[in-house]
Protein backbone atom coordinates (compact mmCIF):
# COMPACT_ATOMS: atom_id res chain seq x y z
CA UNK A 1 0.00 0.00 0.00
CA UNK A 2 1.31 3.34 -1.08
CA UNK A 3 1.67 6.61 0.94
CA UNK A 4 -0.42 8.14 -1.85
CA UNK A 5 -3.24 5.42 -1.28
CA UNK A 6 -3.44 6.14 2.28
CA UNK A 7 -3.86 10.18 1.64
CA UNK A 8 -6.36 9.24 -0.70
CA UNK A 9 -8.53 7.21 1.57
CA UNK A 10 -8.28 9.97 4.17
CA UNK A 11 -9.24 12.71 1.78
CA UNK A 12 -12.66 10.67 1.09
CA UNK A 13 -13.07 10.36 4.61
CA UNK A 14 -12.32 13.67 5.83
CA UNK A 15 -14.98 14.42 2.75
CA UNK A 16 -17.76 12.58 3.91
CA UNK A 17 -17.37 13.37 7.70
CA UNK A 18 -17.36 16.77 6.26
CA UNK A 19 -20.72 16.22 4.65
CA UNK A 20 -21.90 14.44 7.88
CA UNK A 21 -21.22 17.41 10.06
CA UNK A 22 -22.82 20.09 7.74
CA UNK A 23 -25.68 17.87 7.24
CA UNK A 24 -26.20 17.70 11.08
CA UNK A 25 -25.36 21.39 11.13
CA UNK A 26 -28.39 22.16 8.81
CA UNK A 27 -30.43 19.82 10.91
CA UNK A 28 -29.81 22.09 13.90
CA UNK A 29 -30.77 25.02 12.21
CA UNK A 30 -34.16 23.71 11.10
CA UNK A 31 -34.79 22.57 14.87
CA UNK A 32 -34.11 26.07 15.81
CA UNK A 33 -36.72 26.96 13.37
CA UNK A 34 -39.26 24.36 13.96
CA UNK A 35 -38.63 25.64 17.53
CA UNK A 36 -39.42 29.46 17.13
CA UNK A 37 -42.24 28.36 15.17
CA UNK A 38 -43.96 26.33 18.12
CA UNK A 39 -43.04 29.43 20.43
CA UNK A 40 -44.96 32.01 18.05
CA UNK A 41 -47.75 28.92 17.72
CA UNK A 42 -47.94 29.37 21.81
CA UNK A 43 -48.11 32.90 22.02
CA UNK A 44 -50.38 33.43 19.23
CA UNK A 45 -52.66 30.83 21.41
CA UNK A 46 -51.73 32.76 24.65
CA UNK A 47 -52.55 35.81 22.80
CA UNK A 48 -56.56 34.32 22.69
CA UNK A 49 -56.75 33.29 25.71
CA UNK A 50 -55.54 29.89 26.26
CA UNK A 51 -53.25 28.45 28.85
CA UNK A 52 -50.18 27.78 27.17
CA UNK A 53 -49.18 25.49 30.23
CA UNK A 54 -52.29 23.32 30.16
CA UNK A 55 -51.74 23.02 26.39
CA UNK A 56 -48.30 22.02 26.15
CA UNK A 57 -49.35 19.07 29.23
CA UNK A 58 -52.00 18.14 26.49
CA UNK A 59 -49.49 18.07 23.74
CA UNK A 60 -47.13 15.70 26.12
CA UNK A 61 -50.35 13.49 27.04
CA UNK A 62 -51.27 13.21 23.35
CA UNK A 63 -48.11 11.14 22.36
CA UNK A 64 -48.49 8.79 25.20
CA UNK A 65 -50.50 5.25 25.79
CA UNK A 66 -54.19 5.90 26.80
CA UNK A 67 -53.61 2.57 28.94
CA UNK A 68 -50.78 4.91 30.65
CA UNK A 69 -53.09 7.96 31.07
CA UNK A 70 -55.59 6.14 32.82
CA UNK A 71 -53.45 4.22 34.98
CA UNK A 72 -51.56 6.82 36.14
CA UNK A 73 -54.50 9.27 36.49
CA UNK A 74 -55.98 5.99 38.70
CA UNK A 75 -53.33 6.31 41.00
CA UNK A 76 -53.35 10.21 41.62
CA UNK A 77 -57.04 10.03 42.37
CA UNK A 78 -56.12 7.19 44.68
CA UNK A 79 -53.50 9.39 46.22
CA UNK A 80 -55.58 12.45 46.19
CA UNK A 81 -58.28 10.54 48.16
CA UNK A 82 -55.78 9.44 50.97
CA UNK A 83 -54.69 13.04 51.05
CA UNK A 84 -58.12 14.19 51.35
CA UNK A 85 -57.76 16.35 48.36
Amino acid sequence: MSENSSDDSYRVTAGELRQFIERFERLEIEKKDLADQQKEVMAEAKGRGYDTKVMRKLVALRKRDKDDIAEEEAVLEMYKEALGM
